[in-house]
């Protein structure tokens, strides 16, 4: 039997934002950085917030995290949260503040370089439980990195690596589904296919751990019943609500292990030319590696088909594929602007990434020259 372990405190309710003064006090925190983006604060989220809290209301704001967290973004906040004395870091927005949020706990009390605390590179046991503690507040309903031991950073040199440890899960998870009601259809899209792929990779995991199972099959079926009517209807707050604890059960699957969709699409991430959208990346690779992973996940399949209220022996990836276009996402990556050169380019940090080890089916170099080959499109 693998590692169980579920260990995130979650508020989860309509209106939970005005829980955060009463969340941080518990962990005794008077003055957070609030760690965020500029999209988010043109959202008037941050100004909710602080209507709700004292305590975000007077605190700093670092909302200069790009779209993939990068390791200067994450120097940069911590730097900030070091020169105004702060005790706590308050995550709010997609995944990309949530993971940056982290990155800043651990540099505020671990020693550079970064990269040395990341997975592949032996970076595990290196991460101590000393670190301000965090509070994580999603505005998107995908990433579950609000409950995930993972960040996901771009390094200085292009790598986007994970970091990985329990001691990385954020202390509180306020999740308000409220929150979400903003969010435009393109991101909604993006976001929850960033879920429905979370839910199915890790339940194909080959790890043991069977609650975790249970749980990303409900967070389908909650996705599937719910995406299509958050996305044509951003003001439906049940199709909302669904939507956020599938995202909210995919991130608590994390430790079962992702698979090859995360491989490239951690890899292609690493683009240092215009950045890719994490949750679309996945979207569009999902179908293909549904049928690699085919041979080798026959009777995981048809758990899947009943999550998803598809027929049995329904095609899987068709039925991804559909909802692609339902969501109105691109069909290949060669609509995404990548090319044949770059995806040969990254074949090696698939094969090395941290999820390649748990996809469904045994993947190698050549199977990522065919999958990405194949997501390209003609």
């Amino acid at each position: 039997m693998g590692l169980i372990t579920y260990l995130t405190r979650i508020q989860f309710e309509r209106g939970a934002i005005r829980l955060i003064d009463e969340e941080l006090g518990l962990l005794g925190a008077k003055r957070p950085l609030i760690v965020t983006d500029r999209g988010v604060v043109a959202a008037g989220l941050v100004g909710r917030l602080a209507a709700a809290s004292r305590l975000v209301a007077a605190a700093p704001v670092f909302d200069a995290t790009p779209e993939n967290p990068t390791e200067a973004a994450v120097l940069s906040a911590r730097d900030l949260f070091r020169a105004e004395g702060c005790d706590a870091v308050l995550a709010l927005g997609g995944g990309s503040p949530l993971d940056l949020a982290k990155g800043v706990a651990l540099l505020v009390t671990h020693d550079g370089p970064l990269a040395q605390y990341a997975a592949i590179l032996g970076g595990l046991p290196r991460i101590r439980a000393d670190q301000p503690p965090v509070v994580a507040v999603p505005t998107t309903a995908g990433t579950g990195s609000e409950v995930g031991r993972a960040a996901l950073i771009t390094l200085s040199d292009g790598r986007k690596l994970g970091f990985i440890a329990p001691h990385l899960i954020p202390n509180v998870a306020i999740c308000d589904p409220e929150l979400t009601l903003g969010l435009p259809p393109g991101l909604t899209a993006a976001t929850g296919m960033d879920a429905v792929t979370h839910c199915i990779e890790t339940f194909l995991s080959p790890r043991d751990n069977p609650p975790a199972e249970a749980i990303a099959l409900d967070g389908l079926r909650r996705a599937s019943g719910a995406l299509r009517r958050a996305f044509r209807d951003g003001g439906d707050i049940a199709a909302r609500e669904a939507m956020m604890m599938a995202a909210l059960e995919g991130g608590m699957t994390f430790q079962k292990g992702l698979g090859a969709v995360h491989s490239m699409s951690h890899a292609l991430g690493g683009r240092q030319t215009r950045p890719l959208h994490h949750g679309t990346l996945n979207a569009v690779i999902l179908p293909h590696v549904l049928r690699f992973n085919a041979p080798a996940c026959t009777e995981k399949y048809e758990a899947l088909r009943g999550a998803m209220g598809l027929a049995p022996g329904a095609d899987l990836a068709a039925a991804i594929e559909a909802l692609n276009g339902d969501l109105g996402l691109p069909r290949t990556l060669g609509e995404m602007g990548v090319t044949a050169q770059e995806c040969e380019a990254l074949i090696p940090w698939a094969v090395e990434d941290h999820s390649t080890a748990t996809n469904g089916r045994l993947v190698g170099a050549e199977d990522f020259r065919r999958l990405f080959a194949e997501a390209l499109g003609g």
